[in-house]
C-alpha cells in the first residue's frame, strides 16, 4: 500500500510538509515553516509536528525540496537535527540551505545532493523526476513520483506563464507526457484559485518598472523578496538601461544576490555594483537600491530607513520606493505603518494596490485547470492552501471532467492510501504545529501562550511577604509591585486597599494552620483578582512571593 501523509501546508498557507510512504521507505517533500499568527505572541516562528517521522525515522529515505521559499525549507534544520538523512534539492535551494544550516551548526554533517530539472533520484521503490517549473524564485521544480503503485505528479508551487523576461518558464511538455503515461494522482498547488483567469506577464511587469523608474528625480529604493531573483534582474537590466549604480542592501538579499551571481542566475555588469556607503558620492538619480523590509519586517533595512534610524541611508525628499511584493495576510499593519512613515519622510510610496509592480508566484485559475488538463490524473488531491482553496480547487477540478469520487480533500495528519481498489482517506497521526521561540523548540504551548495573552492584556501585580518561621508574624511586607497594570504614580489608593485585602487575609489564616503559607498564597490570589476586577475592571497576573525566615 501506498500511503501519503501531510504533516503540513492543509488547510493553511506554509508549513509545507508531505511524506510518501511504501512498506519501509519514508521521503519527504519539503520542510517550511510559517511565521506566527497574530495569538503567538513573542513566537519567532512556527514548524510542523515531526513525531511520527521521530518515530519511524529508520524508514526516511531522503527529504526532496521543490524550492527555496522559507515555506518549504525553513524546518529543515529542525528535521535534520532529529534525523540526519540525504537531502536532494536543485543548486540555488540548497545554495540558500546550506547558510540555514551553517546558522544552526549543522552544515558540517550534511548530506545535500544536487539535483537539476530532468533528472532522477531513487530512494527505495520510489524514483522521484525533478520537473523545471516556473514560480518567483529560481530553480523550482515539480515532482513525477513512480512507485509501486502509480504515478504521482506534485506540482510544487508554480504559475504557467509563457511571456517570462527571465528565469525558467514551466516544462508544460513534460507534464503533457506524463500525462500520456498514465497519472494516477496529481497534487495541485491551491494558493491562487480564487483568481480568475492568467498571472500577469512577467513582461508588463517589467514595463510597469521600468516607466516608473525612468520618470523618477531621484533615488529609486525597491523592496522584494530576497529570494526573486528574476525581479531582482528586472530592476538591474532597468538601471543598467538609465546608466544607473545598484546597491544592495539587507543581509538575507545579499546573500540570494551572491548566491545567484555565482551561478549564473543573475547578470550584474561590472563595475555596476555599490557599496551602500559608496551611495553618497553619486547624484540621487544615479542610484538604484534594492533592499528587504516589503513585509514591514520590524528589523528590516525599509522598516529602518523609515523610522530614520538606518546608519547609512535615510529616507528624503524626491526619493521613490516601490515595494514590488504581494502583502501576505497578516502583514498588513505592518506594512501600512512603514508606508506611512515612509511618506512622512518626504518620499513617494508605489506598491501593489495602487500599481501593477508585483505578480504572483502561483497559478491562477486558467493555469490550474490547464496543469490538470495535461496530466489528466485518475485522481485529484489539492494541496498547499486554506481549507476554502482546497475545496475550491476541488471544484475547479470537477470543471474539467474530474469526477467528484476521484477527488480527495484532506486534512493534516490524514493518511492518503493507494491501493489496487482505489484511493481513500484513511487513519490519522499525530500532527500540529511546534512554535519556535529563541532557542526553545516546543516549549511554548495554549497555556504559555494563554498567559503571555492575559499579561499583555492585564499586566502583572507581584506580592512579596516574609513570615517568621516560628511565629508566624509578618516582618516584611506586604509590598505590592504591579508592571503593565496602572501606571505607577495612579496606584496610590488602589495598592493601599489591596495591601489591607492581603493583611485580612493573613489574619483569617492564623498561626499554626496547617500549610499556613500555601493556604494564604491560594487565597490571596482569589482575593486580589476579586478585588482588581470589582475596582478597576480587570484581572491582572497575581504573583505571590511569600517566605518563611
Amino acid at each position: 500500500m501506498l500511503k501519503i501523509i501531510p504533516l503540513g501546508g492543509l488547510g493553511e498557507i506554509g508549513l509545507n510538509m508531505m511524506l510518501m510512504e511504501f512498506e519501509e521507505t519514508i521521503f519527504v517533500v519539503d520542510a517550511g515553516l510559517m511565521f506566527p499568527e497574530d495569538y503567538m505572541l513573542g513566537v519567532d516562528y512556527v514548524i510542523p509536528d515531526m513525531g511520527y517521522l521521530k518515530e519511524n525515522a529508520a524508514k526516511v529515505a531522503g527529504v526532496v525540496l521543490t524550492h527555496a521559499h522559507e515555506d518549504h525549507i525553513g524546518a529543515l534544520p529542525y528535521l535534520l537535527r532529529l534525523i540526519n538523512c540525504p537531502v536532494f534539492g536543485t543548486p540555488f535551494t540548497l545554495g540558500l540551505v546550506r547558510h540555514r544550516l551553517e546558522e544552526h551548526d549543522l552544515i558540517e554533517n550534511a548530506r545535500l545532493h544536487d539535483v537539476l530539472a530532468g533528472e532522477i533520484v531513487r530512494l527505495g521503490p520510489f524514483q522521484v523526476e525533478f520537473i523545471q517549473v516556473g514560480h518567483s524564485v529560481v530553480d523550482g521544480v515539480g515532482l513525477a513520483v513512480r512507485t509501486p503503485v502509480g504515478l504521482l505528479v506534485h506540482t510544487g508551487d508554480f504559475k504557467i506563464n509563457h511571456t517570462r523576461v527571465t528565469g525558467a518558464n514551466t516544462d508544460v511538455n513534460t507534464f503533457a507526457r506524463l500525462g500520456q503515461e498514465g497519472v494516477l494522482a496529481l497534487l495541485s498547488d491551491s494558493t491562487n484559485v480564487e483568481k480568475e483567469g492568467y498571472t500577469i506577464s512577467d513582461k508588463e511587469i517589467g514595463e510597469t518598472l521600468s516607466r516608473i523608474i525612468m520618470s523618477s528625480t531621484g533615488r529609486v529604493i525597491v523592496a522584494l523578496f530576497a529570494s526573486n531573483i528574476m525581479r531582482i534582474q528586472q530592476i538591474v537590466d532597468i538601471a543598467a538601461e538609465r546608466g544607473n549604480k545598484i546597491a544592495v542592501n539587507g543581509k538575507s538579499l545579499e546573500i540570494s544576490v551572491h548566491l545567484a551571481k555565482s551561478m549564473g542566475y543573475l547578470n550584474i555588469p561590472e563595475g555596476m555594483e555599490i557599496q551602500v556607503g559608496e551611495i553618497r558620492n553619486y547624484a540621487d538619480r544615479d542610484v538604484v537600491i534594492i533592499t528587504t523590509g516589503s513585509q514591514g519586517e520590524p528589523m528590516s533595512a525599509l522598516a529602518r530607513m523609515a523610522a530614520g534610524t538606518h546608519k547609512q541611508l535615510r529616507i528624503k525628499e524626491g526619493d521613490t520606493v516601490l515595494l514590488s511584493s504581494k502583502f501576505i495576510p497578516g502583514n498588513e499593519k505592518a506594512i501600512g505603518n512603514i508606508i506611512n512613515n515612509l511618506y512622512r519622510r518626504g518620499a513617494d510610496v508605489i506598491y501593489e494596490k495602487i500599481s501593477e509592480i508585483h505578480v504572483s508566484g502561483h497559478a491562477f485559475r486558467e493555469e490550474l485547470k490547464l496543469m490538470i488538463s495535461l496530466t489528466r490524473p485518475r485522481f485529484f488531491i489539492p494541496i498547499h492552501g486554506e481549507y476554502r482553496h482546497l475545496v475550491l480547487h476541488g471544484r475547479l477540478a470537477q470543471s474539467v471532467g474530474i469526477p467528484e469520487e476521484r477527488i480527495l480533500l484532506a486534512d493534516n495528519g490524514q493518511i492518503i492510501e493507494f491501493d489496487e481498489f482505489g484511493i481513500r482517506a484513511g487513519d490519522t497521526v499525530a500532527t500540529g504545529r511546534i512554535l519556535i521561540d529563541g532557542k526553545g523548540i516546543g516549549d511554548v504551548g495554549r497555556s504559555v501562550l494563554k498567559e503571555r495573552r492575559i499579561l499583555s492584556e492585564d499586566g502583572l501585580v507581584v506580592v512579596t511577604m516574609a513570615f517568621d518561621e516560628e511565629t508566624g508574624i509578618v516582618v516584611y511586607g506586604p509590598e505590592i509591585v504591579s508592571r503593565g497594570f496602572v501606571f505607577k504614580q495612579d496606584t496610590g489608593h488602589l495598592i493601599e486597599d489591596a495591601q489591607c485585602v492581603v493583611l485580612e487575609i493573613v489574619e483569617e489564616v492564623e498561626p499554626g494552620y496547617p500549610n499556613r503559607v500555601a493556604e494564604i498564597r491560594t487565597r490571596l490570589q482569589k482575593a486580589l483578582r476579586q478585588y482588581f476586577f470589582f475596582t478597576i475592571g480587570r484581572r491582572p497576573v497575581i504573583l505571590p512571593f511569600l517566605l518563611e525566615v
